[in-house]
């Protein structure tokens, strides 16, 4: 597949229109319903089964389950630019779903203990870690140079549109059948990519050049450190990943400890989130350039939205307020990840993409667990409320930063670009 002239917009959909594509699309959205069915059990395990609501014992767990993430991802990177991703993903949605089943036979078995959790929560984060840079960098090889950002942004939509059906069919389940069967509908869920991955005409993938250059995982983080433009949207999303985006255990506590709902309230809670972060992906589904000043009004959107979730008076109020936080949210994550990608050669792109998921899920080991002992010590709102002040941070470093960058005069913020923050030519 050849680069094509980027048009300013193209159809919402278009990637869709290629049958590898369409094929990794409709298994993914299969599994992430899946996914987003067992975060909804897992937490209400943790925190009604096993435990009389802890939020530490919920941020360990998610603490967990990214860790990996933040160890592993750099090499999981080098293998993912080494080998070809395809192969790769079969390996980890394998491995995912064993870690699936197990977990699910514990829980209709009778015999789940909290440590179980823990050890298969860790256990997953480690195939996740080496399935989310072959699965980001995989795209690129689906669809030509003009539709990555319409398959980025078709790929969070799915993730996003399963957000919607998934925590619902969840609490029903939980409701009228338990925990283990909605964490055993999972487990089945992952079979979906596998048969995708399968069925796919290698022919008609367009596989990045294997990487030559020495140095492994040292020769990503040198790439990334030479190149300000992308560091700067790196923090960013450290931030929002390190302390925003909690709603897994934000959610939780709200649902249980604060307005006093059932699973289907608390279901519901993730699938109303999900429609302001389906409007987002269908939005992104539409660009072709992003622009650094989009993440960062997006950042700084979310920054308001969840400052005034904090303060929701009710249950209805923190439903309404779920949208617009969704679809900031995703803007700043769908926005950075489409600008990295488009923004790294080829032959990098796995490194880079381990770089990125690792300082955007790798701060959750940290965060979760702070915000659970935040939640225990102060209550539960203060778990978003301190979110929302170190994204604000966030946002106010990094605007002060550009205009130092640009002599106190405001950057055009243009596409993601080495000259945007004056790296020297020699690290270009």
């Amino acid at each position: 597949m050849t680069a094509l002239a980027a048009p300013a917009r193209v159809p919402m959909f278009a990637s869709l229109a290629l049958r590898n594509y369409r094929l990794f699309f409709t298994g993914g959205f299969v599994s992430n319903i899946g996914t987003w069915m067992a975060r909804v059990a897992q937490d209400w395990l943790v925190l009604t089964v096993l435990t009389n609501n802890s939020a530490v014992a919920l941020g360990i767990v998610t603490g967990l389950q990214f860790l990996p993430t933040a160890v592993l991802a750099p090499w999981a990177g080098s293998v993912a630019d080494r080998l070809p991703k395809r192969r790769v993903l079969m390996v980890t949605q394998l491995g995912l779903t064993v870690t699936g089943l197990a977990l699910a036979a514990l829980v209709l078995g009778g015999q789940v203990q909290l440590w179980h959790v823990y050890l298969l929560a860790f256990i997953q984060g480690c195939a996740a870690a080496f399935d989310g840079p072959a699965r980001q960098s995989f795209a690129p090889e689906m669809v030509p140079t003009h539709l990555i950002a319409n398959s980025v942004g078709l790929n969070t939509t799915s993730f996003h549109a399963a957000r919607l059906v998934g925590p619902a069919v969840a609490g029903l389940t939980i409701a009228w059948w338990g925990v283990g069967p909605a964490l055993l509908l999972n487990a089945m869920s992952f079979v979906a990519v596998l048969a995708a991955l399968v069925a796919m005409d290698p022919r008609e993938l367009a596989p990045a050049p294997v990487s030559r250059r020495g140095g492994g995982v040292m020769e990503g983080v040198r790439y990334v450190r030479n190149r300000p433009d992308i560091m700067v949207v790196m923090f960013l999303v450290f931030m929002l990943g390190t302390f925003g985006l909690n709603f897994q255990l934000t959610n939780s506590l709200m649902a249980t400890a604060v307005f006093d709902v059932g699973p289907e309230e608390f279901g519901l809670m993730g699938s109303v989130m999900a429609i302001g972060s389906l409007s987002a992906g269908l939005l992104a589904a539409r660009r072709t350039r992003i622009r650094l000043r989009l993440v960062v009004a997006a950042l700084a959107a979310f920054t308001l939205s969840t400052a005034l979730l904090a303060l929701s008076p009710g249950y209805l109020w923190y439903l309404a307020l779920l949208l617009p936080t969704g679809l900031a949210a995703l803007t700043v994550m769908t926005a950075a990840n489409t600008s990295v990608q488009m923004a790294v050669e080829p032959e990098m792109r796995g490194r880079v993409m381990a770089l990125y998921m690792a300082i955007f899920l790798g701060g959750t080991p940290l965060g979760s667990p702070l915000l659970g002992w935040v939640g225990d010590a102060w209550g539960p709102r203060w778990t978003i409320a301190i979110g929302s002040i170190a994204c604000g941070i966030a946002v106010v470093v990094t605007v002060l930063y550009l205009l130092r960058r640009n002599g106190w005069e405001w950057p055009r913020l243009h596409d993601l670009d080495p000259a945007l923050v004056d790296v020297p030519d020699e690290a270009r």
